[in-house]
């Protein structure tokens, strides 16, 4: 259990300061990884107008087990993390840019946190992207999960021989976000590695351009 609370931790950032952006992207980084880390990937992304808001977790872990632990055993890491996410997009809310212009991108233990974030406060968002990830639990039950994401784009990427991450668990998360009435794009990369690659960042470039 970390010693420090996620919700305290400090906020990396780049881009656009809010006050300037017109959409803003929150980045959650994965196991071990740092904020700074994750941010690197705005300047591959290379879209303008936007805040790139990158929190950081408390020992560089939002939570000590597999994703597909029992949820108890992975807090109070998770609901602090989903806090911290929770805070930022009030944050974003408070300098004018409305939901339909916020972006919610994670990788590995991040991209877990990002869509079970999104999967239990469906919204209207500019997009979704995990990538390397899936709905936290050792099992995913559609009938917890209720409301409607109006289309907002959600893309699912990974490899399909991902250690960390099923394949299976990919294909549950994409069912569960299409009952949520968002618009799935799910990519099995064959014999890909845990990381991010080409491929992704420009499928999530195109995500971004496409937020006016």
């Amino acid at each position: 259990m970390p010693h420090q609370s996620h919700v305290s931790m400090p906020v990396a950032r780049r881009g656009l300061a809010l006050a300037d952006a017109s959409k803003a992207m929150i980045m959650i980084h994965g196991r071990g990884a740092t904020a700074e880390n994750i941010l690197g990937l705005a300047a591959e992304f290379a879209v303008e107008g936007f805040a790139y808001l990158a929190p950081q977790a408390a020992e560089f872990s939002w939570y000590p087990n597999s994703f597909l632990a029992d949820r108890e055993s992975n807090q109070p890491g998770i609901s602090q993390g989903l806090e911290k996410i929770g805070s930022l997009v009030a944050e974003i809310h408070d300098a004018g840019i409305p939901t339909e212009k916020i972006m919610l991108f994670g990788f590995s233990q991040g991209a877990c946190l990002t869509l079970e974030y999104a999967a239990r406060n469906p919204d209207m968002y500019a997009g979704v992207a995990g990538l390397s990830g899936g709905l936290i639990g050792p099992a995913v039950d559609e009938k917890t999960f209720e409301g409607s994401m109006e289309k907002t784009p959600v893309f699912l990427g990974c490899s399909d021989i991902d250690f960390h991450i099923p394949k299976k668990r990919v294909a549950e998360s994409a069912e569960v976000f299409e009952k949520l009435q968002a618009d799935v794009i799910m990519k099995l990369y064959r014999n890909g590695d845990h990381a991010v690659n080409r491929d992704e960042i420009e499928t999530v470039r195109q995500m971004m351009e496409a937020v006016r």
